[in-house]
C-alpha cells in the first residue's frame, strides 16, 4: 500500500476480512475493536437517521423489522434499539453474515437481547420482501463496481420499505486519520490492514450519482455524515 495512495477511483484489493479462512482469536479481537472504532466514530449514527426517516415516510407504523446485511457484530443496531424503546415500536431485527465465525460473535453480543435474531448467510439468497427496512453498514464498500448493481438489487429485492446504507467516504484526510490510528492504537493484522485499505474502497458523492441509473435505484438520496460516513436511502417504490 502506497504512503499517498490514489484516491480518484475505488481501489478493488480484498480486505482481510473477506477472507472466510481467517478465523479465532484475531477474528474475535478483530469485531472487538470494529465495535469500539463504531462507538468512538459514531458509526451507528447515519443508520438510525435512515430507518428513522424511512418509518416517518410510511406513517410511523407500530412495529417494524430490520434485515441487517453483512453485519458483523451488529453493534450498530444497539442506537436502533435504544430508539424504538423511547418510541414505544416494537421492532425486531435480524442480522445475516457470511462467516459462521462472526455469527457466533454476535448471537453472543446480543445473547440476553431476544428482539435480535442471528443468520448465517449470504446476500444473493435473500428471499423477496424479507423485512421491512435493510440495512449494510459498511458492507458495500466490500464489493468491485462491477458487482454494486447485483449487490443494490439483491438489497432492494428483501426490503419491502427501502434501504438505509452507511459506508466510507474516500477522502484523503479519512485515511490518514484511519492509518495513523489503526497503527498507534491497534496490534491486529486484520485492523492494521483493512481500516485504510477500506477508506480506498469507500465511496465519493459521484459513485451515488451514477447508482441512480440503476433500475429502482431512482430515488437514491446521499448525505455526508460526520467523521467520512455516507448516509444513502433508497425508497422502494
Amino acid at each position: 500500500m502506497s504512503v499517498w495512495p490514489d484516491l480518484t477511483t475505488r481501489l478493488e484489493a480484498a480486505e482481510l476480512m473477506d477472507d472466510l479462512t481467517i478465523g479465532g482469536a484475531e477474528l474475535v479481537q478483530a469485531l472487538h475493536e470494529l465495535r469500539w472504532i463504531n462507538r468512538l466514530l459514531g458509526g451507528a449514527w447515519p443508520v438510525r437517521e435512515g430507518v428513522r426517516r424511512l418509518w416517518a415516510q410510511v406513517g410511523c407504523p407500530s412495529r417494524l423489522s430490520i434485515l441487517d446485511v453483512g453485519a458483523g457484530s451488529g453493534d450498530v443496531n444497539r442506537a436502533l434499539l435504544r430508539w424504538a424503546d423511547h418510541q414505544a415500536l416494537d421492532l425486531r431485527i435480524t442480522l445475516i453474515d457470511i462467516h459462521p465465525e462472526t455469527c457466533a460473535a454476535a448471537a453472543a453480543y446480543y445473547q440476553d437481547e431476544p428482539r435480535v435474531q442471528v443468520q448465517q448467510g449470504d446476500l444473493f439468497d435473500l428471499a423477496p420482501d424479507q423485512a421491512d427496512i435493510v440495512t449494510a453498514s459498511l458492507f458495500l464498500h466490500h464489493f468491485t463496481d462491477a458487482q454494486l448493481p447485483a449487490a443494490w438489487s439483491a438489497l432492494l429485492r428483501a426490503a419491502r420499505i427501502g434501504v438505509v446504507v452507511n459506508d466510507l467516504h474516500r477522502h484523503p484526510v479519512a485515511w490518514i486519520g484511519i492509518r495513523v490510528a489503526t497503527q498507534l492504537l491497534s496490534r491486529n493484522r486484520m485492523i492494521r490492514h483493512d481500516g485504510p485499505l477500506s477508506v480506498q474502497r469507500g465511496f465519493q458523492a459521484a459513485d451515488f450519482m451514477r447508482l441512480r441509473s440503476l433500475p429502482g435505484m431512482f430515488s437514491l438520496t446521499y448525505a455526508w455524515r460526520p467523521f467520512f460516513r455516507y448516509l444513502v436511502i433508497v425508497r422502494r417504490i
